[in-house]
């Protein structure tokens, strides 16, 4: 009974390669160029077999002899310095494509010996992207493509491309040298750079058979099938993983178009077993699904362990935000209660009646001698100073503390002193020759700032006038003493009722102004704190999509 296909999720490599950006993995690291290739290599459509094995075991060999001509280089030394893919193409001819973006076509494979293999030591060239050679090869037709991939266990550089090109294989055509036969190195090769990774489909090809003593031949074919069983590859049941193929007589047979030679060589029957794996194998998500599930393994592993590092953190900022949010509470409710308090004070100061009975005298014996100018540094303005700055000195704590902008200061504008003018007495007589006449003048008073002040002269002089029209009346009576007294207590009265109203209202608005500051929310989290909570559910998103 054949077995059931697995479906994938097509939002499955969409989720590895978000999963690559949030983890912001190094893009030189082998498990993001690992992701990148295998979810590009999901999508392509042909069937794609990798020739894969150590420098000099005639892995070029066998593929030329598979394709029927010289199309690939040989050599006695190691050559293959890139990934060749061999595709189908009416004729045959060679693609180079650079780093830099330029595209080079030529018929025929002469350009493989100036891009394709070793330099002088026996490192590959930096600039070739990457390297294709059509043949007309009727095989290749059906939508097989092969890979000749460099030797490894020579230069790391070769390894790391190797490593990487086989995730695309399909089927993974692994030579060995029966000479020395599966080296420690072929054996955790297998295991790390094969199985480890889903890569399950594995054919082992002895190469170098007909060299040894039938004796040996027995022997090494023996042991081969024990290592092969250990690295069953999931392939038809009538296909065998394992099978001698002499290369380079096998490539010479084909040359010569020597069939029998061909047959005794092993090539027909690798052949063969090749074509059987290809047209069982139509549905390739069966293949390519154990890499894609052994790659999302790391991923989820590496979330993990993200996830863990991410909530410990928050964990941490956490308790250090619970600290700093009882500091800052009760630094808080410490200044709500200093500026309420200096608040309060100052409206006490400037209800009306207190004011009077403390400054009225004051301000009209200044007005009648003329020094209300000298006030400045006066007790009324010192005060009425101190208590705006004791306002301004908590919202200012509070700026600093909170780290909010500073608003626009508190400003009481000491309204212009109000012109007073008291008649003068009528023209002297015989009987009142020895009567002096009484005109005071007083000038302009404390002045902070503000759009009270001259509003306020108008109405001090309308008071004063009002105050002195009786007496204007008779004008034969002299002002006494005692009402040009009262003259000045009126405007003294009048300039701080205004006073008081325009500080009232002024400390007002100031209230409302600043109340977002004094009252602000120190119960938000940080941002940092906010940024990390948002990367631990995008992690854990991400980690569910995986499972």
């Amino acid at each position: 009974m054949d077995k059931p296909q697995q479906e994938v999720d097509p939002n499955l490599l969409n989720n590895l390669r978000s999963t690559l950006g949030v983890l912001e993995l190094d893009q030189s690291s082998q498990l993001y160029r690992d992701v990148v290739t295998i979810c590009d290599h999901f999508e392509n459509p042909g069937f794609r077999i990798a020739v894969f094995g150590p420098f000099n075991y005639g892995k070029s060999t066998l593929l030329n002899a598979l394709l029927g001509k010289r199309t690939l280089p040989i050599d006695l030394i190691p050559s293959t310095g890139a990934a060749i893919h061999v595709r189908y193409g009416e004729e045959l001819s060679s693609h180079i494509t650079l780093t830099d973006g330029t595209e080079i076509r030529e018929q025929g494979t002469e350009l493989l010996k100036q891009y394709a293999i070793l330099d002088n030591h026996r490192c590959m060239r930096s600039d070739v992207a990457s390297v294709t050679v059509y043949c007309s090869h009727p095989f290749l037709q059906t939508g097989v493509e092969f890979l000749d991939l460099p030797g490894t266990n020579d230069q790391e550089a070769q390894n790391i491309l190797v490593r990487e090109q086989l995730l695309t294989a399909d089927l993974v055509v692994q030579v060995l040298d029966s000479r020395q036969l599966m080296t420690l190195g072929e054996r955790e090769n297998l295991r790390d750079w094969l199985l480890d990774r889903g890569i399950e489909t594995v054919v082992f090809v002895v190469n170098f058979l007909n060299l040894l003593t039938l004796e040996e031949q027995k022997e090494v074919y023996s042991r081969l099938r024990f290592v092969a069983e250990s690295f069953r590859a999931q392939l038809p049941n009538n296909v065998s993983n394992l099978y001698q193929v002499d290369a380079l007589p096998a490539l010479r047979a084909r040359l010569k178009g020597d069939t029998a030679a061909a047959q005794t060589s092993g090539l027909a029957t690798f052949e063969s077993a090749l074509q059987t794996i290809v047209a069982a194998q139509q549905e390739k998500t069966a293949i390519r699904l154990p890499r894609v599930l052994a790659i999302a393994a790391q991923l989820k592993e590496i979330l993990e362990a993200k996830i863990q590092e991410v909530s410990t953190e928050l964990v941490t900022l956490q308790q250090k935000h619970n600290t700093k949010l009882e500091i800052k509470q009760k630094a808080q409710k410490l200044i709500q209660q200093g500026f309420s308090a200096s608040v309060s004070d100052f409206q006490s100061w400037l209800y009306l009646p207190k004011l009077l009975e403390r400054y009225q005298s004051e301000v009209a014996l200044a007005l009648q001698q003329g020094i209300f100018s000298t006030q400045e540094t006066g007790k009324f303005q010192q005060e009425a100073r101190d208590y705006q700055q004791a306002i301004i000195d908590w919202v200012t704590k509070a700026c600093e503390f909170f780290e909010q902008q500073t608003p626009a200061e508190l400003a009481i504008d000491f309204l212009e002193a109000p012109q007073v003018d008291v008649p003068k007495p009528p023209p002297a007589t015989p009987q009142s020759t020895n009567v002096a006449p009484v005109a005071v003048a007083t000038g302009i008073g404390w002045v902070l700032g503000g759009p009270v002040g001259a509003a306020v002269v108008g109405g001090a002089s309308y008071v004063l006038k009002k105050s002195t029209q009786k007496q204007q009346q008779d004008s034969s009576t002299t002002p006494t003493s005692q009402q040009v007294t009262q003259v000045y207590e009126d405007a003294a009265k009048e300039y701080l009722t205004r006073f008081s109203t325009e500080a009232f209202s002024t400390l007002q608005q100031y209230e409302e102004a600043v109340a977002q500051i004094i009252n602000f929310p120190v119960s938000i989290e940080p941002l940092k704190m906010t940024a990390q909570h948002h990367h631990l559910q995008l992690l854990q998103t991400l980690l569910a999509s995986l499972n």
